[in-house]
């Protein structure tokens, strides 16, 4: 099976030895995103704010491979703190239709670069 290789200058470019996203058939793996600025390369300020960051990191990765964030059929959402759950779930509401994808949330002791959360997702195209 061929990979295609997805990146964009409207997420923020890869801090380590992974690419944005891969493509392998009607199949994207979106690699985790944090709340980078793509612009500026630095991690927003505050919790709402980085929430934001990540789906707005996800979706243009998403639309990259030539989709949306519509399109995904697995989320996992990390957290270093989950009382901040509630949050993650109003901004799934924005950034999701109805059918949702399947989804899990873990809490975890640290994150890159000290973020609050990260979050990754799987597409299928077609």
């Amino acid at each position: 099976m061929n990979r295609e290789i997805i990146t964009t200058p409207a997420a923020p470019a890869a801090i380590g030895p992974y690419s944005q996203a891969v493509k392998a058939g009607d199949t994207v793996y979106l690699s985790g995103q944090i709340g980078l600025d793509p612009v500026t390369m630095q991690l927003v300020d505050g919790i709402e704010a980085q929430i934001t960051r990540v789906f707005e990191n996800l979706k243009a990765v998403a639309e990259a491979a030539g989709g949306s964030l519509n399109d995904a059929v697995r989320v996992t959402i990390y957290l270093t703190d989950l009382a901040h759950f509630a949050k993650v779930n109003e901004a799934m509401a924005r950034y999701f239709n109805a059918p949702y994808p399947a989804r899990a949330a873990v809490g975890v002791a640290a994150l890159p670069r000290g973020a609050l959360v990260e979050a990754d997702a799987v597409l299928v195209l077609g």
